[in-house]
């Protein structure tokens, strides 16, 4: 699921932000803005995908989407959402195309505006020049 999710991430960053990008296994220190959903597959396993991505990059997506050079903090929250449906909801398609894995997701829900501090059993960061966004996933009946 990580792979599809990442590989999801990582296109949003080709067609979309149009810029280079590198991944690590690094969780960012960063304060980010932090949003979930829950995923569940087919086999009745249910997982929490959270998005902790920095201002930075979320501002990026705004200017792209929005045309906004400086968006408020309200615009970025609901930019960090977008970005949370369109990265998992991407990921679910490539994962259904590939006949592996099928799950359904709930909707996106904002957390918090803080340095990401929650358990996952899986994480990597992409990051576009200076400005990061983190994907991790936590199962949550395992």
């Amino acid at each position: 699921m990580l792979k599809n999710i990442l590989q999801a991430c990582e296109n949003f960053c080709v067609h979309q932000i149009r810029l280079p990008h590198t991944i690590d296994d690094a969780q960012t220190k960063k304060r980010t803005l932090i949003a979930y959903l829950d995923i569940n597959t087919a086999e009745g396993r249910e997982y929490r995908v959270y998005i902790a991505a920095e201002p930075g990059f979320v501002q990026r997506v705004s200017k792209l989407f929005l045309e906004e050079d400086e968006s408020d903090e309200e615009t970025l929250i609901d930019m960090t959402l977008e970005v949370t449906n369109l990265i998992v909801g991407s990921a679910k398609v490539i994962a259904a195309e590939n006949v592996v894995n099928a799950y359904t997701i709930g909707t996106p829900h904002f957390l918090k505006t803080d340095i990401f501090d929650y358990q996952s059993d899986f994480s990597q960061t992409l990051r576009v020049e200076n400005d990061a966004i983190m994907i991790a996933i936590k199962e949550l009946n395992g």
